[in-house]
């Protein structure tokens, strides 16, 4: 950065669109305000060339308060938090929310939110005695874990609000029925099922090219064993249709483990790729490439593509993208020279009997990932496609088994900028610590000004203790991915006690941006001194997690 142009200068420039940034210092390169024309990606950016304003704010410090802290001038509303009631039916916003995407209805103020429930605590179960849930515990875990398709709207004083009138708000849960696609359907792997109860542990999520929503069942062990449910069935990346309720599917091809977000993007065949995170520690990072071709005239029908494909795995010492098949976990396993890998505790006997089929594949894809020559790495959490040059960030969020506590965002360069590529190049773009200023980033989003929008992950058992004391709450960060800032970390917000922030989604004209605050008051114990009580509501004496609606971007 050049010495006429100081930090706060900068983000001012931030606000006026790129050529004036360019034009104020040549020192801090071009920043290119529209997306790419190298590929399609399923941002919902992608398409807009609206070079509207996402910075031009003064970075806020850490904060231990329990609020939602934002720079001077901007300002937020709670458009729908836990338990509130969300449609005629009478039915309830869940709990633990997370991802979000803003469909809009009518221009950018009225449209419908989908959002993500990751997972339920003391606020809807009540104390949970000798770590056994009763029964009206586990239903109540199933019905608040899930979806919420809520419409919102901007009234005439600018304040976002629910319409707890909309016909198409529901909720999608752990009673709701899913079909199974792809070659798991109805496979001994997963008991012959073709159809399954419900969807729960959804964290993040992605949209498709042809406007549905993915969203990626996480951690969901703990819920089915309560449930006593299959655990075969849960672990999938699940589409719907916020228009169309009876659109419910969950496609076996993308994979089973601890799915964090999905990305979407078109190769320059026409295919669509998919990549997606594992988010646990030593775990891999994949993609998947149909073998149809995206034709944007067959609209929804283009799901197809997500049931027929090849699902990859990333070797990041050769950079290299390795089929995870079973004809490639077959090769490996019939090698006279074959030893188990590391992260693999199975004998190889064991490993045999387990792997017949692709179903068998699918449905136990972390070990076959890791067969196959799969890299362990360090909680990959969400990814996403620039849309202004086809590289691909992933959020690793930390691993202390390594030693890599603060984690980092990779920046993956596909050969000849194709995703459908075999071979990639990357980068540590960023790495958390003190000399960035954010620690265990999380969720990812680009405004059309290419920069990177980040949440971060910092356990709530960690917070203002240690290494992280410097860090306080979770936070949302802004980084600059071009110019003489690139890289560099700036504080936008600060969660509320025991909370993180989670699924930040821009409106189309980029004059709101949607936000989950995700589990405040996570450490309370005992319901009558809760360690939150945000967002606190008059006469409310929990915590209740919720999206806001933040307003106040300058629009260039």
């Amino acid at each position: 950065m050049s010495e006429s142009m100081n930090r706060r200068t900068f983000l001012s420039y931030l606000g006026t669109g790129a050529a004036a940034l360019a034009a104020a210092s040549a020192g801090l390169g071009t920043l290119e305000g529209k997306a790419s024309a190298l590929s399609s990606t399923a941002d919902h950016l992608f398409g807009f060339s609206t070079n509207r304003v996402s910075g031009f704010f003064e970075p806020i410090a850490p904060s231990k308060e329990d609020k939602l802290v934002l720079p001077p001038r901007f300002r937020y509303d709670v458009v729908a938090a836990y338990d509130d009631r969300i449609n005629p039916a009478g039915e309830k916003f869940g709990q633990g929310c997370d991802y979000n995407a803003y469909f809009p209805l009518q221009g950018s103020d009225r449209g419908l939110l989908v959002t993500n429930h990751e997972y339920t605590n003391i606020f809807s179960l009540g104390p949970i005695h000798n770590d056994q849930l009763t029964a009206v515990q586990v239903e109540k875990e199933l019905y608040y874990q899930g979806m919420s398709v809520t419409e919102i709207y901007k009234n005439e004083q600018g304040v976002w609000k629910l319409d707890p009138t909309s016909t198409y708000a529901r909720r999608i849960n752990g009673f709701t029925s899913f079909e199974l696609t792809g070659p798991a359907k109805g496979s001994a792997a997963v008991n012959q099922a073709a159809k399954v109860q419900g969807t729960f542990a959804n964290c993040s999520g992605g949209i498709t090219l042809w406007n549905t929503v993915l969203s990626c069942e996480e951690n969901f062990q703990e819920t089915a064993n309560h449930a006593k449910l299959d655990p075969t069935h849960y672990g999938w990346v699940v589409e719907i249709d916020p228009k169309d309720a009876q659109y419910r599917k969950k496609h076996t091809a993308l994979g089973r483990f601890n799915h964090e977000n999905t990305a979407m993007g078109l190769a320059s065949n026409g295919r669509i790729v998919v990549y997606m995170g594992d988010d646990k520690k030593d775990a891999c990072v994949y993609k998947y490439i149909s073998k149809g071709t995206y034709n944007k005239a067959e609209g929804r029908a283009n799901a197809k593509l997500l049931e027929d494909g090849v699902l990859y795995v990333a070797n990041f010492k050769k950079g290299q993208w390795l089929e995870v098949t079973i004809e490639a976990v077959s090769k490996v396993l019939s090698s006279e020279h074959f030893k188990v890998p590391y992260g693999v505790s199975m004998t190889k006997e064991e490993l045999v009997q387990r792997y017949k089929t692709q179903g068998d594949v699918v449905t136990y894809c972390h070990e076959a990932a890791l067969l196959v020559g799969g890299t362990p790495t360090d909680r990959p959490e969400d990814i996403e496609i620039s849309p202004f040059d086809n590289t691909v960030f992933i959020c690793h969020t930390n691993n202390d088994t390594h030693g890599n506590i603060h984690g980092h965002i990779t920046r993956i360069f596909e050969a000849q900028d194709n995703l459908a590529a075999n071979e990639f190049d990357f980068e540590i773009f960023a790495a958390g610590g003190r000399q960035s200023g954010f620690s265990s980033p999380d969720n990812l989003i680009f405004d059309s000004n290419a920069q990177l929008w980040v949440v971060t992950d910092i356990s709530t058992s960690s917070h203002n203790k240690g290494v992280y004391k410097s860090f306080m709450n979770n936070g949302l960060f802004v980084i600059p991915t071009t110019g003489g800032n690139k890289g560099v970390a700036m504080q936008f917000a600060s969660a509320p006690i025991d909370s993180e922030l989670t699924g930040p989604f821009f409106t189309p004209n980029e004059d709101t941006l949607f936000i989950s605050v995700q589990h405040p008051g996570e450490n309370t114990t005992d319901l009558s001194k809760p360690t939150s009580t945000w967002p606190h509501r008059k006469g409310d004496k929990i915590a209740r997690c919720g999206v806001v609606a933040i307003s106040g971007f300058k629009l260039s």
